[in-house]
């Protein structure tokens, strides 16, 4: 199995402003806006901005009514001719996700073009801070940025000292792909007290050996995939690792987990609880 687009475009979003033709300004709300990337769908619906969206891309699917926006391509190709048909005053990419030469082509069609960066869980409130800016939707956006914030700190608060659990993140299975430190899920393990074992990679999402994970041996595994195969399954051969000898081998579902969204709290939930079952299982078999 090829990584999927729904996959890769679960990761990324957010924040840093790129040079435009005609901008958006405080006067200037936007009211048509063209998202290229899942979460600034969802985003830009928790922003309170949804019916603004003329136009979005391949799995914008949350919430319900993000699935009768027009599309415009997926992650890796935008129709152009399309996007300009709407005639959108706002254009949100991701940053680290949509193509450079994608944001240039619609910078030279003279589109006011915005790069939302959500790399981090700081990120994400503060970018439904800035997407409620520019379509004039403040009030919203900041109420749901705090609700987020707080949930998070909520999450971070109650699992704080819990015992150190390493963990070996699967976002593929074939290829094998993991995350490094730098990404957002790596961040919500540490949250739940883990230890992301591939964290120091240089790669932002690099392509592993199984030989990688047996000489890290993790304690927990935790499977993003989209395709629904069981990991524990999968890695039942290799009894002898820590995560599969103590059952800790785990599936999460992905968007929770892997789509940076103010459902990143309720999904930090769900890993923190699969790793406290973790930690449960490991004092038993001591």
């Amino acid at each position: 199995m090829k990584m999927s687009a729904r996959t890769w475009s679960s990761w990324f979003a957010a924040l840093s402003v790129i040079a435009c033709g005609v901008c958006v300004s405080a006067e200037t709300t936007a009211r048509r806006i063209v998202t290229l990337a899942p979460n600034l769908t969802e985003l830009t619906f928790t922003a309170g901005a949804g019916d603004r969206i003329v136009g979005a891309v391949d799995y914008s699917d949350f919430p319900e009514a993000a699935r009768a926006i027009p599309r415009v391509g997926d992650a890796f190709r935008v129709d152009f001719e399309r996007v300009l048909a709407l005639h959108p005053d706002l254009v949100l990419v991701w940053d680290g996700g949509t193509a450079t030469t994608v944001v240039q082509r619609l910078q030279a069609l003279q589109l006011n073009v915005r790069t939302i960066t959500t790399f981090r869980l700081a990120d994400v409130g503060n970018a439904v801070r800035e997407i409620g800016k520019l379509a004039g939707t403040s009030a919203t956006a900041e109420a749901a940025a705090l609700k987020f914030d707080h949930d998070i700190a909520a999450v971070r608060a109650e699992y704080a000292g819990h015992a150190l659990l390493s963990v070996f993140l699967q976002v593929n299975d074939k290829p094998l792909y993991t995350v490094n430190g730098k990404q957002i899920m790596s961040e919500l393990v540490d949250l739940c007290g883990g230890r992301n074992v591939f964290a120091t990679l240089d790669k932002f999402a690099p392509e592993i050996g199984i030989e990688a994970v047996i000489a890290a041996n993790p304690q927990v595994i935790v499977a993003t995939d989209a395709n629904g195969a069981d990991a524990a399954a999968q890695w039942q051969r290799w009894s002898n690792m820590g995560a599969v000898k103590h059952g800790n081998v785990f599936n999460v579902p992905p968007d929770d987990i892997t789509r940076a969204t103010t459902r990143l709290a309720r999904g930090a939930r769900v890993l923190c609880r699969t790793l406290e079952t973790a930690r449960d299982r490991l004092r038993g078999s001591h």
